[in-house]
Order: C-alpha cells, then sequence, then structure tokens
C-alpha cells in the first residue's frame, strides 16, 4: 500500500480511471479497426499520476470493478506512487471501458461501455473522508455528476474538502456521449461551478459553456465568480489563458510533433497543482503564475509527443528542458 502523502501536501484526485481501448493506427474509424492497444484513462487518475511524476504526493479515490482490468488499474496507481487509500471495488460491476479513436489530426472520439460501471457506484458511505481531510488540494471533474450515487460521493466529499479549508480544483473535462443531453451536461458541470477555488477548461470548453466564442474575453469572464482564485483556458498548442481577480494574460504554448493528444490537459493541471501545492501565493504573484503557467503548457505539450496519457505524462527534468531548448 502506498502510504506516500499523509502530510498536508497531499493532491487528492477524485473520480473515475477506466481503460482506453485505442486502434493500433491511427486515422481509422472504431469500425475500421483491425486492433487495439489496452490503455489506463480517466482524467483524474491521469493527474493523480502526473502529480507523482513531477515529484508531487497524491491519492487517487474512487471505485473499480473487482475484475483484472480493475485490479491492474489499481495496480497502476501503485507502481506511480500514488496513494490507493481511497479506492475500492465493486464485486458486481465491472471496471469502466472506453474506446477512443484517434483521428489523423491526433484528436478524439469517444465510446463508452459504462452501464453502470464501478465507478458510478461509489456511495457517500464508502468515502475516506479521514484521508480527504489530510489533503491540500482537492481535484476533480464532472463525469462524477452525471449519476447517482456517485453524484452524492462526490458531493460530500467536496463539502467535506471545503469545510477543511482545503483546496477546490475543477476540470470539468466536458464528455458529452456519457449525459443524458447537452442541456443537462451544461446544467450538471456549473451546478458545482462556484464551489471550485481554481478551475481549468479548454477553449472548446469554453464555447460550449457559455454558447459563445471562446476567445471573446468578455465572453470567457461570464465563467468568472467571486471567491474564484484562477481561472485557466487552455487553448491547445496556443498556450493558456489565465485569469485572476487582480491579473489577466496569456502563456504561450511550445510546438511538438503531436501524436495523441490524450491527457495533455491532465499533464497541464498535474502540473499546475504541483506548483499551486509547493507555493499557493502564486493567485497573487503574476510572475510566479506565469513561471507555473509555462511549466504547466510544457508538460501539457511533452503529453501529447507519445500515445496513451499515463506513459507520455513527463518528468519536471524533461519539462525543463523543453523550457530551456524554446529559449
Amino acid at each position: 500500500m502506498a502510504s506516500n502523502g499523509s502530510g498536508k501536501n497531499l493532491i487528492i484526485c477524485f473520480g473515475e480511471m477506466l481503460i482506453d481501448f485505442v486502434p493500433d493506427v491511427v486515422g481509422v474509424s472504431l469500425a475500421e479497426s483491425t486492433g487495439f492497444l489496452k490503455a489506463p484513462g480517466g482524467a483524474p487518475a491521469n493527474v493523480a499520476v502526473a502529480v507523482t511524476k513531477l515529484g508531487g504526493h497524491s491519492a487517487f479515490v474512487g471505485k473499480f470493478g473487482d475484475d483484472e482490468f480493475g485490479h491492474m488499474l489499481a495496480d497502476i496507481l501503485r507502481k506511480n506512487n500514488v496513494n490507493d487509500e481511497g479506492v475500492l471495488f465493486d464485486q458486481h460491476a465491472r471496471t469502466a471501458l472506453a474506446f477512443v479513436t484517434l483521428k489523423a489530426n491526433g484528436e478524439r472520439e469517444f465510446m463508452f461501455y459504462r452501464n453502470p460501471s464501478a465507478d458510478m457506484l461509489l456511495t457517500e458511505a464508502e468515502l475516506n473522508l479521514d484521508l480527504i481531510r489530510r489533503a491540500k488540494i482537492f481535484h476533480y471533474g464532472s463525469i462524477s455528476l452525471i449519476s447517482e450515487p456517485c453524484r452524492s460521493a462526490h458531493m460530500a466529499a467536496m463539502k467535506a474538502a471545503k469545510q477543511a479549508g482545503i483546496l477546490c480544483s475543477y476540470d470539468p473535462n466536458v464528455r458529452l456521449p456519457l449525459w443524458p443531453s447537452e442541456d443537462a451536461s451544461r446544467e450538471g458541470i456549473l451546478s458545482i461551478w462556484k464551489e471550485a477555488d481554481f478551475i481549468k477548461v479548454s477553449d472548446d470548453e469554453v464555447a460550449f459553456l457559455t454558447q459563445g466564442d471562446p476567445q471573446d474575453e468578455e465572453n470567457v469572464l461570464s465563467l468568472w465568480y467571486d471567491g474564484l482564485k484562477l481561472l485557466v483556458v487552455t487553448d491547445g498548442e496556443k498556450g493558456c489563458r489565465y485569469f485572476t481577480k487582480d491579473f489577466k494574460g496569456k502563456v504561450a504554448g511550445f510546438s511538438v510533433k503531436t501524436v495523441d493528444t490524450t491527457g495533455a490537459g491532465d499533464a497541464f493541471v498535474g502540473a499546475l497543482l504541483v506548483s499551486i501545492e509547493k507555493d499557493n501565493s502564486i493567485f497573487e504573484d503574476e510572475e510566479k503564475l506565469r513561471k507555473a503557467l509555462l511549466f504547466s503548457n510544457a508538460c501539457g505539450a511533452l503529453c501529447t509527443t507519445q500515445k496513451g496519457a499515463i506513459p507520455a505524462l513527463p518528468t519536471t527534468e524533461v519539462a525543463n528542458e523543453l523550457i530551456a531548448s524554446a529559449n
């Protein structure tokens, strides 16, 4: 049992971990694909591993099927030094699967098998609240909000974190095929918007949530609310934009040879959470924030240079090399 991160420097990632089946050939549809590679996936789990690869301490809270895939995933977390005290197994449900098509440009399409999968069946009573209260940062997405009982578990975990004064980090990770409708997705994602201290969204997600132009600053700022410490919009290879109550700006991205965008946003978030955990004055210090975002951009870019999310998550050394080579 990985027992790292017992101090107050723990970053907890709450939600789903699943198996992505990725075609072994890029640019073909699921139907055309003749073979698939098994890859661990699930945004909150990717963030947990991104954190440990950068030298931070993380824990994953979520539920797997008591099946070979579930035990394989729990094993991957342990091998990557992610604390597993919040990991549970369900004897009556399977581990979630997703078939992911990589289009020729490296972008993705998803087909999910979750009816219902074990991650959706996490209950409030099963939560390890002592673990959650030990965290410095509590990070989550929106997939855990889609159905009960997981939604109630998510709300209870978030409430416990907030009551303990823990920083709440939210990356909605919109996955439309999993929601009953676009409106239900928008509503569900925005229902907990004002609970977060830090929110990261992609330009596409801004377009979806606001139904407006993601490049229009006034439109982006419709997502701002008093009490938010930092809003970051990622613009793919162009980098990112940041907004705090006192300042705003943009940080350029890195140009790399992209093969697979899977996990890039998670690498970005993991890197930023490690920087925040080390020094949360970056919310008030623009120079520190820009440095942290440059590092996050480097991590996100590097993650796109090989297939799969977890195997492609970079170390601090490699990220710093990319930053140095770009100067």
